[in-house]
């Protein structure tokens, strides 16, 4: 450190010397930019950095610009005339994209082998396709399917982008080592850039190793994904340290430094959950072993740190959060303990847009282990499924109720709980069902319809239900189906057999939001089938309520170019038939002219040309069948005497 010989200070630097140019750059990372006090910053560069600083050229060289690239557009697929909807879909080693035509074959878009090593993923507003590679991944996207960025990060299995499309966030099960000897398995990355923005450890705790039996090569690691959690505007990225040392570390973007320089202390903390409309934290604790200290769930404001509401719970074993997706409710699934053995569920409905964050309370009977719950669309009703003994399956539907009208029901059942069918703290019971075979609800973007599903375990039963006036419209099956998926619009529901799950008969099925089905393929090697995501409607609540209101003038639109697409089928079935027609009249010819050819071969095999006519002689014979006969002798009488 030089020291000023006038003052006896020191000149502000140093110079320090490591073992190994990785613990000179691991140091430089530390301290470059680090706060000292509210007055002082630290500032560290390798000593080439000083060096070439030091031999800058007294003339300004202007930097080369690149030329102008344009980019594909990335929504190009939205300017389709007739507002058609596409899919991915990887069969065998061929990946392609095309487009859907309700019951006719779909039109392809774009198609390559060996397209990604492993399944294939959209982006939340579609704009990107992304394959997964040895050396990384890579995004897709415009009207031919251009390499837009690739991202090296060896092995990556999961992803997952922020909602804007502007971040990505990698994991694989193989580590980067830093230079500070960390094993960092997860990537934070700039998807417009390519920019690696920064990487994380992940604690054992966080990957959780197969057991001694499962252990060997077929062997996999289970993780909690995502991992790390976006806010619903992507400004901030989270991500939790469970157990008694918990904490909430939320780090802003795009420089993620960590928020205030701390994290959010959370003792026990269990789990976390973003809102999907504000930057409020949802979280949970248990009760601890010792002191009489509830458990909690807690709603936290960001980056404030703004307690808005908390809710003491006993007895707790498990809480699952489920939020409506305009933000509007918190749904808190509670898993409680009556005995050692005994379990019961209830709902704590958190209703945060309303003054104080009010809770209503949902009840089941004690018999019913609660597995699901499933929110409609921006809208007021959720679905929840519950399984009753061994083998009973209800499903519930519920629809909250203004907060001026809720009343708390009264009625009670054998065992003196609440029945199910009581009206209790605001959300009223709207039908309970009955089904062995449902695993699945899955409302439609749009709300109101609500299809029950048996995919993977069961055996495929899909029923469409109109939650309007709780009626079912339609029911069908799709034998061992292993995923459904509604379309964007909300007008089509695909079902589907992964041949990674299933061998047996893999394919797709179309169908109709009211049910009906409009189309069956059986597919070899089928693997995944994917809906292309659409951005947000841009169109504002008042031009959304003045296109409902004019429905049957836009309506009449479409009817004209249904009628001309039908004419375009029609036509086109009849030059099919015609086609074909005229090809057997042109074989069936062929096969005569080469028939006649032949006559001569045929002549000197046989003898004789079976097609030329002969004179024949025709011979008459009789023949006379003796069909019985019988000898007598007669005698005189004469002789007789």
């Amino acid at each position: 450190m030089p020291i000023d010989e006038t003052t006896g200070k020191s000149k502000g630097y140093l110079f320090i010397e490591f073992e190994t140019p990785a613990q000179a750059k691991a140091a430089v990372a530390a301290v470059d930019n680090y706060k000292f006090d509210s007055k002082h910053t630290l500032s560290a560069n390798a000593f080439d950095d000083i060096e070439t600083f030091a031999t800058v050229p007294e003339e300004y060289i202007p930097p080369t610009i690149e030329p102008f690239q344009e980019k594909p557009h990335l929504r190009s697929w939205l300017k389709d005339e007739l507002a058609r909807d596409q899919w991915v879909v990887i069969k065998g080693d061929d990946t392609g994209i095309y487009w859907n035509n309700k019951s006719e074959q779909p039109d392809l878009v774009h198609t390559r082998k060996h397209w990604s090593d492993m399944y294939v993923q959209w982006s939340p507003k579609g704009s990107y396709l992304t394959t997964f590679h040895k050396q990384g991944v890579a995004l897709w996207g415009g009207p031919e399917f251009e390499k837009i960025m690739r991202f090296p990060h060896a092995n990556v299995k999961l992803i997952d982008y922020s909602p804007d499309e502007k971040y990505l966030v990698t994991w694989s099960h193989e580590p980067i080592l830093m230079p500070n000897g960390e094993h960092h398995h997860v990537i934070v990355w700039d998807i417009l850039s390519g920019r690696q923005l920064r990487s994380f450890p992940v604690s054992p705790a966080a990957m959780k190793t197969p057991d001694a039996k499962e252990k060997g090569p077929g062997s996999t690691v289970k993780i909690d994904w995502p991992m790390f959690k976006w806010s619903h505007d992507s400004k901030y990225i989270a991500r939790m340290t469970p157990g008694m040392e918990g904490a909430i570390s939320v780090y802003e973007t795009p420089g993620m430094g960590l928020l205030d320089k701390k994290s959010i202390k959370v003792e026990g903390l269990k789990a976390f959950e973003w809102s999907p409309a504000d930057n409020v934290l949802a979280y949970w604790t248990p009760e601890p072993e010792v002191g009489n200290i509830p458990a909690r769930v807690t709603l936290i404001k960001v980056p404030t740190r703004e307690i808005l509401r908390t809710k003491n719970l006993f007895s707790v074993i498990n809480v699952n959060f489920h939020w409506q997706s305009n933000g509007k409710y918190l749904l808190a699934r509670v898993e409680k303990a009556t005995t050692k053995i005994q379990r019961t569920h209830n709902l704590e409905i958190f209703r945060i847009k309303e003054k104080d964050v009010p809770v209503d309370i949902v009840e089941l009977k004690p018999t019913e282990n609660l597995t699901n719950a499933f929110w409609e669309p921006n809208g007021d009703r959720f679905a929840l499924i519950s399984l009753e003994g061994s083998a009973k399956i209800n499903i519930h539907f519920y629809e909250m109720n203004a907060a001026a009208t809720t009343t708390v029901g009264k009625k009670k059942d054998m065992t003196g709980q609440p029945s199910v069918s009581a009206l209790l703290g605001g959300a009223k019971l709207l039908k309970t069902l009955d089904r062995k075979g449902i695993n699945q609800v899955l409302w439609s973007p749009k709300g109101r319809i609500a299809v029950l599903a048996g995919v993977r375990a069961f055996q495929g039963d899909i029923e469409f239900w109109d939650t309007d006036d709780m009626t079912m419209l339609a029911a069908g099956e799709h034998y061992t189906c292993t995923d459904v998926e509604w379309d964007p619009t909300g007008r089509y529901l695909m079902s589907s057999v992964s041949w990674w799950r299933v061998q047996q008969d893999p394919g797709f099925q179309l169908w109709s939001c009211v049910g009906t089905q409009l189309a069956k393929q059986s597919v070899p090697q089928f693997k995944q089938i994917l809906w292309r995501p659409r951005p947000p409607t841009p169109l504002t609540a008042e031009e959304i309520k003045q296109v409902k209101k004019n429905f049957k003038e836009y309506s009449k639109e479409f009817e004209v170019v249904d009628a001309k697409e039908t004419n375009k089928l029609d036509k086109a079935v009849i030059e099919k038939r015609k086609a074909l027609w005229a090809e057997w009249v042109s074989y069936r010819r062929r096969c005569h002219e080469d028939w006649m050819r032949e006559a001569e071969l045929r002549y000197e095999i046989v003898g004789y040309d079976r097609d030329v006519e002969v004179a024949v002689k025709e011979i008459e014979e009789y023949v006379d069948e003796v069909i019985d006969e019988t000898e007598e002798i007669i005698g005189d009488a004469a002789d007789d005497d």
